[in-house]
């Protein structure tokens, strides 16, 4: 297929072009961003103070925010930030971490859409329902909501927004409002390791900053965590466990390539 051809050329392009990735992320899962971005040959930058992310912004391929951790400082650190990133072309991919478990995380995910415009949107399916403005229910930060008519809500909201919104579950479902597709890599271990959700939407930050396409952008990122979780999981002998799990996941996601995604991406158009 064409789609999975340019995603493994993407990923050559990403080893080639190293994009620098600045994110605003949670102190949660910091530091396994950082590492994921590495691993797939991209360059990390995590700086959030307000005194410096603009000039950051203004130098990066691609911004991440990322919520999940919130507090007022760094509330207008993303603001500032994805407004710069804005103004200088720079994609600006956001993770709404728990939007509709508590007002502040609900206000705060409309404001940064309503004044960053981001890219590309990824989230659980409740996170994008909720955005959809559909009633959902919330555990924390999990999804629990059902994933029936996911292709239609990812289209229409991606119409709505003007970007690629990406939704990550059992099926992930990738929509620019005109293109859609499903990616059926994966492994149920990937949710049992905190913030492979985090690394995902890192991931798709890191490509978007090597390719002007950001459907396949986001497309790429998604699919590199789903085969990489396939072969880290595979890989597992008996009495391993997620602590294994997880280093494998970034030895697999450091060890893939073009030919490797080729063979193993699982996608199609919807």
């Amino acid at each position: 297929m064409e789609m999975l051809k340019s995603i493994s050329e993407n990923l050559r392009t990403v080893k080639e072009k190293s994009p620098l990735v600045h994110h605003l992320t949670n102190y949660v899962t910091v530091n396994d961003c950082a590492n994921m971005v590495l691993a797939v040959g991209g360059s990390p930058v995590m700086a959030d103070d307000i005194g410096e992310v603009a000039e950051m912004a203004s130098l990066a391929s691609a911004l991440v925010i990322n919520m999940g951790t919130l507090n007022k400082r760094t509330i207008a650190s993303m603001i500032l930030a994805g407004q710069t990133a804005r103004e200088h072309g720079i994609p600006v991919i956001f993770d709404p971490v728990g939007i509709g478990a508590t007002t502040l995380r609900t206000d705060t995910a409309v404001k940064i859409i309503r004044e960053t415009q981001p890219a590309v949107i990824r989230g659980n399916m409740s996170e994008i329902k909720c955005l959809s403005g559909l009633n959902v229910q919330i555990k924390g930060v999990d999804s629990t909501a059902d994933e029936a008519g996911g292709e239609r809500i990812a289209q229409n909201l991606a119409q709505k927004q003007g970007c690629v919104i990406a939704i990550t579950g059992a099926t992930d479902i990738i929509s620019d409002g005109s293109r859609t597709c499903l990616i059926t890599n994966g492994d149920k271990m990937l949710s049992r390791v905190t913030g492979t959700g985090c690394m995902t939407t890192s991931l798709i930050g890191t490509y978007c900053g090597a390719t002007k396409d950001l459907f396949l952008g986001a497309a790429s990122g998604i699919m590199t965590m789903g085969l990489a979780g396939e072969i880290a999981c595979h890989s597992l002998k008996e009495a391993e466990g997620i602590g294994t799990f997880r280093v494998r996941l970034f030895d697999a996601v450091f060890n893939l390539s073009p030919e490797s995604l080729l063979r193993g991406g699982k996608i199609s158009l919807a």
